[in-house]
């Protein structure tokens, strides 16, 4: 059975991740407060605004960005959404 966390983004105690999602002290952040459902999200998430928007990983000023983008998505803050999405109703 895996490990439950306390989850920021959902509010409740969900399956944590099992090893931190990137490295250094952000990925521990990450592991000790985001549970696997809500790191999942992010992912999808992350690569819809890494297509629509066309960003270069490459570029430390698009990491920023993702980044910034990141902590509002876990924060539940008013993060960048694709403006080409439309939700179903």
């Amino acid at each position: 059975m895996s490990a439950k966390i306390l989850c920021k983004k959902l509010k409740k105690d969900l399956p944590a991740l099992s090893s931190p999602p990137m490295p250094g002290p952000k990925g521990l952040e990450i592991m000790n407060s985001i549970s696997e459902e809500a790191w999942e999200m992010w992912k999808s998430h992350q690569t819809t605004l890494i297509n629509e928007k066309h960003l270069d990983m490459s570029n430390a000023e698009n990491r920023k960005w993702l980044i910034e983008q990141m902590d509002k998505f876990f924060n539940n803050e008013d993060y960048e959404k694709a403006s080409g999405f439309k939700a179903l109703d």
